[in-house]
């Protein structure tokens, strides 16, 4: 039973609140000495998994670039251009994104587009400046941030399992697997593209219906 002492860890850790890295981290050692592992054993397990993994970490190397192109005003510049366009709204602006991501995602590109990278930096504050163009309500800002981080999602996780490489589609084929039900990847990819398609209807209609919302507070 000592060796599950690491999940009471962690359920104890996210209670309190504390770094998310440090709580999984104390768990893997608590767990992996509550299993007699010893510790150079363990320190090369986690040095295997991080050289496994290094892709992962990219975007540590990505994360200062942006947070300079901030502090030098890549936001302003971003509201700034917004502004000056005629006809712009957020619902048409984040519908034009969903497009790109949902087709970048399945080609692969999953990595292109983010939350870190274009959603924080660029895309939410270039639909604030739209939406500041259509009302003057005060929480417009925190509803269009909202839709713009929840357009990356739809659109990354709809568009990229049309993509037969990608990590869930392969998971759908081994579970199908261990259930004696044999298809390729090709099959499960094919048979998302209506699922993106009834997705990017589906949200490109609640951006539409943000655009409205937005005019109904025009003062």
């Amino acid at each position: 039973m000592l060796v599950l002492s690491g999940i009471a860890i962690i359920v104890a850790g996210f209670l309190l609140r504390f770094n998310p890295l440090l709580v999984v981290l104390v768990s893997a050692l608590a767990t992996g000495l509550a299993a007699g592992i010893d510790p150079p054993a363990l320190l090369a397990a986690f040095g295997k998994a991080f050289n496994d993994n290094r892709y992962v970490t990219v975007i540590y190397m990505v994360l200062p670039v942006i947070g300079l192109l901030e502090r030098h005003g890549l936001q302003e510049r971003a509201r700034a251009l917004i502004a000056e366009l005629r006809g712009a709204t957020a619902g048409r602006l984040l519908l034009g994104y969903l497009f790109f991501r949902q087709i970048s995602a399945a080609l692969g590109l999953v990595s292109v587009a983010g939350h870190p990278q274009t959603v924080r930096p660029l895309v939410a504050p270039m639909a604030e400046a739209a939406a500041a163009q259509q009302s003057s309500d005060e929480e417009r800002d925190e509803d269009v941030a909202a839709m713009a981080a929840a357009t990356d999602n739809i659109g990354l996780f709809f568009g990229e399992d049309i993509f037969i490489a990608i990590g869930s589609i392969l998971l759908m084929k081994g579970v199908l697997e261990g259930y004696g039900i044999f298809l390729e990847p090709l099959h499960l990819s094919v048979w998302a593209i209506p699922t993106a398609i009834a997705a990017f209807l589906i949200h490109g209609l609640r951006l539409l219906l943000l655009d409205r919302k937005l005019k109904a507070k025009r003062p």
